[in-house]
């Protein structure tokens, strides 16, 4: 070739080469300029432009183009409703019967002497008081020894006006009155079962006497079951007592008495308890109690020939009794369960 030729091929191959490599170098970087606008890490850029700088960083590190934050509104928080407790249904009670609570039981003992009986009509006597008159009922039992032999005293009352039909009675002053249960078993020692508003010991002597004892004893109010009282005696309603007389102290029921009863009548009477009703298969030859000859009861029926006394019993039903026709006076205290 012509040596004039070779220099000028020489200068057209350095152009072409230097326009290819401008052009292969171009295009990288518009792509990189593509993909940054759209947020595309520089890590796809390829290993040629690993080292290059763009702006404050790598072009190799990824940049991450900020998004605007758009102030979110929070929406205001709702409190839940307290809710209120569900109450529960409680179903009405069931009236109450009131039963009065049973007396506590007290034990004592001791030894006193007895003074001079302030009993209207007892002057020259001797009396020591036990267990002061109470408008409660005493109930128990009574263990003694005495000096000498003496005897045992409950009063019943005081009663009301008109009531002192002959009975035993024992006054302070000749107006007050209580009905007397007077108990001479001629012995200055024993254990004697009681009811009544006071207790005492008694002699007719003049002199003082001492005794020692121990009592155990309730003191309750009056109840249904509880009494102190005056009856005055009505027409035996059962059949075949036509011509007798009746004072129901406790009438009849389903449960059961069980007690003490103390009194003092006008006249000498019997003693009463019941026990039923019976059915019709036992009804067997005891003696019988009936109204009507249908309802029938079983009858204890004690006739101890007194007009005063102290009874433990048990029954359906409590009364006294006698077989005259006359009415009597009868006062009593009776401590039942």
């Amino acid at each position: 070739m012509n040596k004039s030729i070779l220099p000028a091929v020489f200068a057209i191959f350095v152009l072409l080469t230097g326009t290819i490599a401008g052009s292969i170098d171009l295009i990288p970087q518009a792509d990189a300029a593509a993909m940054k606008a759209k947020g595309t890490g520089t890590n796809k850029y390829g290993s040629a432009t690993k080292n290059k700088v763009c702006g404050d960083r790598l072009c190799s590190e990824p940049r991450e183009v900020p998004k605007e934050e758009v102030p979110v509104e929070e929406a205001p928080v709702e409190e839940a409703p307290v809710e209120e407790p569900v109450k529960e249904a409680v179903p009405p009670k069931a009236p109450v019967t009131t039963i009065a609570p049973k007396a506590k039981r007290q034990i004592t003992s001791g030894t006193i002497s007895s003074s001079q009986d302030p009993g209207v009509g007892h002057e020259s006597h001797q009396l020591a008081v036990i267990l002061p008159p109470s408008d409660n009922v005493y109930e128990g039992v009574l263990t003694y020894t005495a000096s000498e032999p003496i005897q045992l005293v409950t009063l019943h009352g005081p009663i009301a006006e008109g009531d002192d039909m002959g009975q035993a009675i024992w006054s302070p002053d000749g107006e007050t009155k209580f009905g007397l249960t007077f108990i001479d078993n001629g012995d200055n020692a024993g254990t004697w079962y009681f009811t009544g508003n006071a207790l005492a010991v008694h002699t007719m002597n003049e002199e003082p006497f001492s005794v020692s004892f121990t009592l155990s004893y309730t003191e309750s109010p009056m109840s249904d079951t509880i009494q102190t009282g005056t009856l005055h005696s009505v027409q035996d309603p059962g059949l075949g007592h036509e011509t007798h007389q009746l004072a129901i102290v406790l009438p009849p029921r389903d449960a059961p008495y069980f007690g003490t009863v103390a009194f003092t009548a006008s006249e000498r009477i019997q003693l009463v308890a019941l026990h039923g009703p019976l059915t019709d298969d036992q009804d067997i030859g005891q003696p019988i109690w009936t109204p009507d000859g249908k309802t029938k009861f079983a009858l204890t029926f004690v006739d101890k020939g007194e007009d005063n006394g102290v009874w433990k019993f048990a029954g359906n039903a409590l009364a006294f009794h006698t077989t005259k026709d006359t009415p009597f006076a009868v006062t009593y205290s009776v401590s039942a369960e």
